[in-house]
């Protein structure tokens, strides 16, 4: 299982929500090339980055920021924050970013994902964010009528390999994952699976190994010390 250490963008500079919210928002580091460097330093082969201006916007306002992470260390980058139509797509993956995450386009953009796909193959992911068993689009601020297990069969029939499900409800609040969440999924579909969301424990670590997933993602747990990021690493393999 790979690890995928996160760095949420807001300015420039590397910060953490609570659920989402950008109204509780704790500023960890202002220099996120120092971030990226512990990770790599830590043994992580890739990284999770969430544009969360981006996410706001449309556009790719921390591009410069990532793209200094991406050519510095030479991490695997996956990107993710208000990425919605193929202009957006291209300037990412033509820029040297490894795999674009698609969120709420793939919900209400119909075509987008196939067409991304079709061009992109499997730098194209799918971020599937649950609240109250619903799909939760725009910032998580709104839920669709469609299950997780419904949006991820409408995935899979458009060719998406990977997708990064996260459980609202455990992000950033150090409650534990939503293993059984994972657990089903992994069940039902034949998806790479990146768990996201209350990874806070390295009971959580092994746990989520030993379903043999895809990866994980730490982000809270890492900067507030309660994971040790490189032994995380070294479990998960």
């Amino acid at each position: 299982m790979l690890i995928y250490p996160a760095i949420d963008l807001i300015g420039g500079q590397a910060v953490r929500l609570l659920k989402g919210d950008y109204d509780q928002k704790t500023v960890y580091n202002t220099n996120p090339l120092a971030v990226a460097e512990d990770f790599r330093n830590c043994g992580a082969g890739q990284i999770h980055i969430v544009d969360l201006d981006g996410a706001k916007s449309g556009g790719t306002p921390n591009l410069e920021t990532i793209l200094s992470i991406k050519n510095t260390f030479g991490l695997f980058c996956e990107v993710g924050g208000g990425i919605r139509n193929m202009d957006v797509i291209s300037r990412y993956l033509e820029s040297g970013v490894d795999r674009v995450i698609l969120g709420t386009a793939a919900v209400t953009e119909k075509g987008l994902v196939e067409e991304a796909v079709s061009k992109y193959g499997e730098k194209i992911a799918v971020g599937i964010d649950i609240k109250d068993g619903n799909v939760a689009i725009k910032g998580w601020t709104e839920t669709v009528a469609l299950s997780a297990e419904q949006f991820c069969g409408q995935m899979q029939d458009a060719g998406v390999s990977t997708i990064i499900c996260t459980d609202i409800s455990r992000d950033g609040a150090m409650k534990g994952t939503n293993r059984e969440l994972y657990r089903a999924l992994s069940e039902q579909f034949d998806f790479n699976i990146i768990a996201s969301g209350g990874v806070s424990t390295m009971d959580d670590v092994r746990a989520l190994r030993e379903m043999d997933l895809y990866g994980a993602i730490i982000g809270k747990a890492y900067y507030t010390g309660a994971i040790s990021l490189k032994e995380a690493i070294e479990v998960a393999r």
